[in-house]
Order: structure tokens, then C-alpha cells, then sequence
């Protein structure tokens, strides 16, 4: 797995959905209007337990194929009005990029995400990374992982496990979304810590001996 070293400082990314925010209050809101304004049963309850994976993969299950880009593109067009008020921080969320930056370290966020969505929830959230990066999902993620150097990934997927290992970089997780400690054990987890409220205690001693 990369380490860093004085040349190269600490850069640790972080997912955002069921990571850094517990957006499914929020993502629940905005497939309830897009339902409304279609006609089209969607089950918002069901959506909103898969979450990780791009839109276009939930929207399959609800429109023809003719219909995913166009629906896509409306349920993001209507996301900021209806998702970022009812959206939480995950516990331990800003402490944990705070922990990278206070060690002299970058912390991005890397999402499948539509990447102004994305800001919009960390802006309102008052969360501060150094950098976000969207559209990105599992092993595609590596592309911004080693753009920026990462050398740790945090996120809450199985996906999330694939993309930290194509950077090469240790992948810690949480299991507060979709995924149990169980199946992210299995794809290959390096770290499973219970939620964010630990990682800035592992980090330091991450920190301390990145081995």
C-alpha cells in the first residue's frame, strides 16, 4: 500500500454518501418529487438503502433505458431544493477533516456524486475539505486518488474498497451505509472502524507509523 513521506504529505480521501453525510432523507425527498412530477412509482424507501453506486443504476430500476439520462438529469436539476436541508453530517464527519488538516495533511472528497450537488452538502454542512471531486465510482475513483496522491481512502462501499486498492491506497471503512462490517471484510476492507467519530484516533496512529 502508497505511504507518505516529508515529499509527499498526507492526503486522505473521503467518500460523501453514507461516509461523510447521511444523505438519505434528503436523496428520499428528491425521489418523491421526481415521482410526483413523472407519474412514475419510484420507492424512495427502497432507493435510498443502495445507495453508492451512480443515479443512472437506481433510475434503471424505475424508467426505461430510453428515459435514464433524461430522468437523471431532472432529479439533479431538482436535487438542491429538495436535498440539501433535510442531509445530516455523519457522526465524527468534520472532526475527521479536520484531523487530516490539523496533521499538516489534505483531505478531498472523492463521490460518484454529482460533483455541484456535492459542494452544495458540504457547504451547507459547514464540512471544509481541501478538495471534491465528483462523478467518480469504485475502481474509476482511483483516478483522483492518485491524481492527488492519496495514499488513504475512506469510504462506507464495497466499491469504495475497489477504488482505494486500484490507487494503491489503504481503503478504511465504516459500515454506516449499504455495506455490513461483513461484506466489507470480504471485498478486501484494510480498516473497519465502527463509524467516523474513530477515525481521527487512527489516523494519528496511522500518522505515527504508516507501515
Amino acid at each position: 500500500m502508497a505511504s507518505h513521506t516529508a515529499s509527499h504529505p498526507l492526503t486522505v480521501g473521503f467518500d460523501l454518501d453514507m461516509t461523510l453525510i447521511d444523505s438519505r432523507p434528503g436523496i428520499h425527498a428528491a425521489y418523491r418529487e421526481l415521482s410526483a412530477e413523472t407519474g412514475v412509482w419510484i420507492d424512495a424507501d427502497l432507493a435510498v438503502t443502495r445507495l453508492g453506486p451512480p443515479l443512472e443504476q437506481e433510475m434503471a430500476h424505475w424508467f426505461p433505458d430510453e428515459k435514464i439520462q433524461e430522468m437523471s438529469d431532472r432529479y439533479r436539476e431538482i436535487y438542491p431544493a429538495h436535498a440539501i436541508e433535510p442531509t445530516l453530517a455523519m457522526p465524527g464527519a468534520r472532526e475527521s477533516i479536520a484531523a487530516v488538516q490539523a496533521l499538516g495533511g489534505r483531505a478531498i472528497v472523492v463521490t460518484a456524486k454529482h460533483e455541484p450537488n456535492a459542494k452544495l452538502h458540504l457547504a451547507h454542512l459547514g464540512i471544509n475539505p481541501d478538495e471534491v471531486i465528483g462523478w467518480l465510482w469504485a475502481e474509476a475513483k482511483a483516478e483522483a486518488l492518485r491524481e492527488h496522491g492519496a495514499s488513504v481512502y475512506v469510504g462506507d462501499h464495497t466499491g469504495d474498497v475497489r477504488g482505494a486498492h486500484t490507487a494503491e491506497a489503504l481503503a478504511v471503512v465504516v459500515p454506516t451505509g449499504p455495506c455490513d462490517a461483513a461484506e466489507l471484510r470480504a471485498a478486501g476492507a484494510d480498516v473497519i472502524l465502527q463509524d467516523l467519530t474513530a477515525f481521527p484516533a487512527w489516523l494519528r496512529t496511522y500518522r505515527a507509523d504508516p507501515s
